[in-house]
């Protein structure tokens, strides 16, 4: 069974392309036209071992909003329409990602219930070109299309760089673990 998704939404903000393989080797080829929102897409790809081709034209000349937004949305939507309704995966998963100075915990529950918590305290306003409150607004948009319980809580940290790619490395060792076929399930 092959759990890939392909998915592609268009807004009056946005155009926003997909292509997802769970059972990948986390190979990438991502364009969302922010340097910072590129940087961790490739890290989510990367530990998860999805595949994960991504283009995302936005309004971004007014701000990244919308690009950052929709593009969660499109990813959850891609991972939600390649999992094949979750049948058989392991569905609960955790990791702890430490990174230098900062330690965040990640947990998830693949089950159609979606929900955030999000405990990541940011102490500059903008990463790269990236206002650091769009960060919440990604994992929200992530976590409800692809209908999964989501907590992240950055334990402690000072690099708010760290502490964000952090978010995303545990999301994808959660990921990779929550979605394995377990074969005594049927």
């Amino acid at each position: 069974m092959k759990r890939k998704g392909k998915i592609s939404r268009k807004t009056k903000e946005t155009s926003i392309s997909v292509d997802f393989d769970i059972d990948g080797k986390g190979k990438y080829k991502i364009d969302t036209g922010i340097g910072f929102l590129n940087h961790m897409l490739e890290q989510l790809s990367k530990h998860s071992s999805i595949d994960m081709n991504i283009k995302a034209k936005g309004d971004t000349h007014i701000d990244l909003h919308h690009t950052t937004e929709d593009s969660g949305i499109a990813i959850g939507e891609a991972l939600k329409k390649a999992s094949r309704k979750f049948v058989g995966i392991r569905r609960y998963a955790h990791a702890m990602i430490p990174m230098d100075e900062t330690l965040t915990r990640v947990a998830i529950d693949v089950s159609n219930r979606p929900y955030l918590i999000w405990k990541v305290k940011l102490k500059v306003e903008k990463l790269g070109e990236m206002d650091t409150e769009l960060f919440k607004e990604w994992f929200q948009a992530f976590s409800q299309s692809a209908g999964i319980t989501l907590h992240v809580e950055n334990i402690y940290g000072d690099n708010s760089h760290h502490k964000i790619e952090s978010c995303y490395k545990g999301l994808a060792r959660s990921l990779k673990d929550a979605l394995a076929i377990d074969k005594r399930i049927k």
